[in-house]
């Protein structure tokens, strides 16, 4: 600790140790004006910084690929690269910290925030979340590893207990956050909204406290979820440094209090007072006093790099020859995701990208709009289609949308997020009331839907006549962060070619949790049913047909989980006409998981695209012409169904959670180690991808076949690129132990490395396996173990695809600390 650091906590009252402990607004940490302390200021990630406007609108944005998209590259390097280009991103913003990366483990294949997080694999998750801050705490940014820890579902997520048992949380769930601290040494952690074993995270003493501080020895900050801390002295207590957002609900005049009367300790004050001042100096906020002004920063860089990352991303999961496509023969584009830009998920990992490329823009751009035949076939969304345009607003400084606006302006979508600063502060944003106004001119004569959902109060006229009510039929639903009514639906004629008025109304109310008010509007003309039968005609007329199919952050979004692992509306249907229609057909896959394949024996071709960032048409595109390969490989197992995931139980204290818990019973066989443990073939395994190019490996050697100390065993492999064109092959190495006292896996991911080779190159790869590599938790103990007797080394190219093996013995048993 520098002597500055220790200077300011001397220098500081108890009122303004209290104050740096708590957040000033939604987005910082108020400065302390008499000692010089600036204000610290944070923003969301983790696939860019959105600044401190709403998650709708604000200042423009980089969108990076998201985590299980970065989880499919398996490239470290790339990963902490994204990381440096996100401190470009913070500090545009004008921002001190980024709030990423998402950790948790994709234990169910439901999991609405799936998409966010990295793997099901601890140590896949560990080693890119080592990447990642490395990369943006070089450029001196700090990082918030998030969510600490057992948030595996949206359902109820701030009430919920995650029951974990002690080995699951250490060989799994813990990981990811351990390497953070040990590895990267990381400034920031985010407790989670759940309860852990039934205290909640945030006042979680264990958990914050002894194996956080004592046993990782991190020195960074602990802030919670927003909104996600429950008390006064048990929160500072436990360990939790930072209450956000502000202005502070625990903290503040009861935090004074608590010192006062005893149950916080000066000590315990200076001790969370310090770990501020730390980070703040760290971070540069310290002395920060600019004012405050974000920029859109759109910088030709950046975009190269999104689009190399999103084309790595992708996993080529089946080719039967089509791809890459060759020679000059037409192509029918079909899907709901074809001309529509799926960039991200939903939640608070959502920005204002500075652009958006749709695969048929990728595609006019690299084969040109005449070899191009379209046919949307069929439609994904959940809710209507958000009404685009020009619409005026009005902000009113009360509820009831009466006397004059107290502010006007422009926006260019009949939706809005309101967080904290609302109207340029003209109105208190809990107490407030605004409407739109604008024309749609429809295409099409007919029966229109005219939807829409809020937090708060809202309602939709059409030509002065109100068609969709969420104002008197507001219901809670699971929109808007379960803060929200699910959608009010109505119906209108219009006429193509006619503008009609819209004008959509809304105000606040009362919430339990966040103080949010927001709302979507949409308007939908149903595909006739003759819709796949035109996709079909454009199939079976053209040399190649790609459907574009999936989901979109409507699905794959933080507050809410998947009903099902099924395609929504009629794309399974869609695909298995189009596969029917033309034997050449493709299938790009954007969702953040998988789903279910019920025509995949019928396709020619399916790439996994996930949610690849602003240049999602050009890197989608760069795989399809060749221009790049698809070196992705899956982050996460592909069931042939759901019920064949480890979290799938008709016991619903198993999944979603009953009566306020969720129990992991399945405790440390997630992924990969479920499949294994009961000899289920998965649709696709954890690790697989095909590419264009083809590898082989040979030669594996141990350099210290029998180990008997604490040092590494490096293993090594040579990798040989057997096609006629350069590409990347992934080394993965599992562990099996051959003989152990407590259940184990068949096997456990423990190294990686993903090389890159010219046509007919050969090139030896060298892995490192320290003594953790071959251990297990010992609970009683409390201490993790490494027995005497054999482990299996199994090297390959997936979880399933291990063509050499070697033995390393051990003659005596290893105890490690934790």
């Amino acid at each position: 600790m520098s002597d500055r650091i220790e200077a300011l906590a001397d220098q500081m009252t108890l009122e303004e140790k209290v104050s740096i402990l708590s957040g000033e607004d939604f987005w910082s940490v108020p400065a302390v004006a008499r000692l010089g302390i600036g204000k610290l200021r944070v923003t969301d990630g983790p696939n860019g910084a959105r600044g401190g406007g709403s998650l709708i609108g604000g200042v423009k944005s980089a969108s990076f690929p998201v985590g299980i998209a970065l989880g499919a590259t398996w490239n470290t390097e790339l990963v902490r690269e994204i990381g440096a280009a996100l401190a470009d991103e913070v500090k545009s913003k004008q921002a001190h910290m980024l709030l990423a990366p998402t950790v948790n483990i994709q234990r169910s294949v439901t999991n609405g925030r799936n998409f966010e997080c990295y793997s099901e694999d601890p140590i896949l998750s560990g080693e890119l979340a080592v990447a990642y801050i490395t990369g943006l705490q070089g450029e001196g940014i700090g990082a918030t590893i998030k969510h600490f820890v057992g948030n595996e579902s949206e359902i109820e997520r701030t009430t919920m207990s995650s029951e974990i048992d002690e080995r699951a949380l250490r060989e799994i769930y813990l990981i990811p956050f351990e390497w953070a601290v040990k590895k990267a040494q990381t400034w920031g952690v985010m407790s989670s909204y759940n309860r852990l074993n039934g205290t909640f995270t945030s006042e979680h003493n264990w958990l914050l406290t002894d194996v956080l501080r004592k046993e990782w020895g991190y020195d960074g900050i602990v802030m919670s979820d927003w909104f996600g801390s429950h008390s006064t002295a048990e929160t500072v207590n436990a360990g939790l440094d930072l209450e956000m957002p502000g202005p502070p609900r625990d903290r503040g005049q009861k935090l004074i209090e608590a010192v006062q009367s005893g149950a916080v300790s000066e000590a315990t004050l200076r001790q969370r007072a310090i770990a501020m001042l730390r980070l703040m100096q760290r971070v540069g906020s310290l002395e920060d006093h600019r004012d405050f002004k974000e920029t859109a920063d759109d910088r030709p860089e950046h975009r190269a790099l999104i689009r190399r990352a999103g084309s790595e991303a992708a996993v080529l999961l089946k080719n039967n020859g089509v791809l890459p496509l060759r020679g000059d023969g037409t192509i029918a584009v079909i899907g709901p995701n074809a001309k529509i830009a799926q960039i991200m998920g939903g939640g608070s990992a959502q920005l204002n990208a500075h652009y958006r490329v749709s695969p048929w823009d990728g595609l006019v751009a690299a084969v040109g709009e005449d070899r191009l035949r379209y046919a949307p076939g069929c439609t994904n969304h959940r809710f209507e289609p958000v009404l685009r345009g020009s619409f005026r607003i009005e902000y009113f400084a009360n509820e009831k949308l009466s006397g004059e606006p107290v502010q006007t302006g422009t926006q260019e979508d009949a939706q809005a997020f309101w967080i904290g600063h609302v109207a340029e502060g003209k109105v208190d944003p809990l107490h407030f009331s605004a409407r739109l106004t604008g024309n749609y001119v429809p295409e099409v004569s007919g029966t229109h839907r005219v939807g829409i959902y809020s937090a708060g109060f809202a309602r939709v006229f059409v030509d002065g006549k109100l068609i969709a009510d969420a104002w008197t039929n507001w219901t809670k639903g699971r929109t808007f962060f379960e803060e929200g009514c699910d959608e009010v639906v109505g119906t209108v004629a219009l006429e193509a070619g006619r503008a009609h008025e819209v004008v959509i109304e809304f105000a606040t109310k009362d919430f339990a949790t966040l103080g949010l008010a927001a709302f979507a509007a949409g308007i939908g003309l149903p595909l006739g049913g003759d819709a796949i039968a035109e996709a079909v005609r454009a199939a079976r007329n053209a040399d190649t047909a790609v459907v574009f199919i999936g989901r979109n952050g409507e699905w794959d979004t933080e507050g809410s989980d998947l009903p099902s692992i099924d395609l929504p509306g009629r794309q399974n249907e869609l695909v298995a006409a189009i596969a029917n229609a033309n034997p050449n057909t493709i299938v790009v896959m954007q969702t953040g998981g998988p789903v279910e394949m019920e025509w995949i024996g019928s396709v020619a071709a399916l790439i996994q695209a996930w949610y690849p960032g602003q240049e999602a048409g050009n890197a989608i595109a760069d795989v399809l012409t060749g221009a790049a390969e698809p070196s992705g490989r899956l982050p996460q197992t592909f069931p042939v169904r759901w019920a064949d995931n480890p979290a799938h139980s008709q016991d619903h204290e198993v999944y979603p959670g009953f009566e306020g818990k969720v129990r992991y019973d399945e405790g440390i066989f997630v992924g990969y180690r479920h499949y294994d443990r009961l000899g289920i073939t998965p649709l696709f395994p954890f690790g697989f991808g095909l590419g264009y190019a083809s590898f082989r490996l040979s030669d594996l050697s141990i350099d210290d076949a029998e180990f008997e100390t604490e040092g590494n065993v490096m293993v090594g492999v040579t990798v040989t690129n057997t096609s006629d064109r350069e590409g990347s092959a992934v080394v993965q190495l599992y562990v099996s132990d051959d003989a152990s006292s407590d259940p184990r896996p068949a096997k456990e991911l423990k190294a990686f490395s993903k090389v890159r080779l010219d046509a007919g190159e050969s090139r030896r790869v060298t892995l490192a396996l320290d003594a953790r590599a071959f251990a297990f938790y010992r609970v009683k103990a409390k201490h993790w173990l490494v027995e005497d007797g054999s482990f299996t080394l199994l090297a390959g190219l997936s979880s399933t695809d291990l063509p050499l093996s070697g033995t390393v013995t051990r003659n005596t048993t290893l105890m490690l600390p934790v």
